[in-house]
């Protein structure tokens, strides 16, 4: 009998599958230092000019955006179509003049939906209700001394 557990457990050993370790991410026992950086160098005239347009007709998403700066001017403009289907276009300039200022267009009439609601007939005057009054409260004289 002895013989038959030392031969089970030898070939469950020999068909034993290994199985590969789980997918965890390695975590090192060392954490890891941040380099510490100086401020970035001071650029006397920044510069920079971007734009960009959207035009989604699924969502009826559409917009579009474009700015540019020289030094301490920067001057823009966007657009949007809103859910009425006006457009609004807003240009603006930033200096250290005159700060921010914003010019606002809107394009388009606004569509306005007519709605026609059944107007009731008034016979009567409707009934006025009247509250029931409140008692009058008891006058409030404070709690008198405190003996604690």
């Amino acid at each position: 009998m002895m013989q038959f557990l030392i031969v089970s457990a030898l070939l469950a050993v020999a068909s034993a599958v290994v199985l590969p370790a789980p997918a965890y991410p390695a975590y090192p026992a060392v954490a890891k230092i941040a380099k510490v950086v100086g401020p970035e160098p001071y650029d006397p005239n920044p510069q920079y000019s971007y734009n960009y347009d959207v035009h989604d007709p699924t969502t009826g998403d559409i917009k579009n955006q474009q700015e540019t700066r020289n030094g301490d001017v920067t001057k823009g403009a966007y657009s949007l179509i809103e859910p009425d289907g006006t457009r609004l276009t807003v240009e603006y300039t930033v200096d250290p003049v005159s700060g921010f200022n914003a010019v606002v267009h809107r394009e388009g009439v606004a569509k306005v939906a007519k709605v026609l609601a059944p107007v009731a007939k008034v016979l009567a005057p409707a009934p006025l209700y009247h509250a029931p009054a409140l008692p009058a409260l008891p006058a409030f004289h404070g709690l008198g001394p405190y003996h604690g």
